[in-house]
């Protein structure tokens, strides 16, 4: 029974959509069906963000508050963390101190490594 429905189905004549008359070219393509299905759906998609977005900018509390939007800014429409790469000068001599003084322990370890292994072989 199948078979003789899909034989009958090669022979119909296909469907073709009517071509914009002549008298209408001035106001350019004719939209097919399919190109109307397109445009619809991607005008639905977009009215369904906007609305979620719209829903979502209603239900925003205005007293929240988050730590992080002190160190946040718009820079084009997006928000940054604001970096703050400034070192205080007493910061940065502790540091200095701090580094010349870790050295300065590891170098000693070493030293004491090396006396230890001579020592071991004299």
């Amino acid at each position: 029974m199948s078979s003789f429905k899909n034989a009958t189905q090669s022979q119909r004549r296909t469907h073709r959509e009517r071509s914009q008359p002549a008298y209408r070219k001035k106001f350019g393509l004719l939209e097919k069906h399919k190109d109307y299905v397109i445009r619809a759906k991607d005008f639905n998609r977009k009215k369904s963000t906007l609305k979620k977005l719209r829903n979502i900018a209603e239900e925003k509390n205005p007293d929240e508050y988050y730590r992080g939007m002190i160190k946040t800014k718009l820079v084009h429409g997006k928000h940054e963390l604001a970096k703050d790469n400034s070192i205080s000068a007493d910061t940065l001599k502790l540091l200095k101190t701090q580094d010349a003084n870790y050295l300065n322990v590891k170098l000693q370890a070493e030293k004491r490594k090396i006396e230890k292994l001579r020592k071991c072989f004299t």
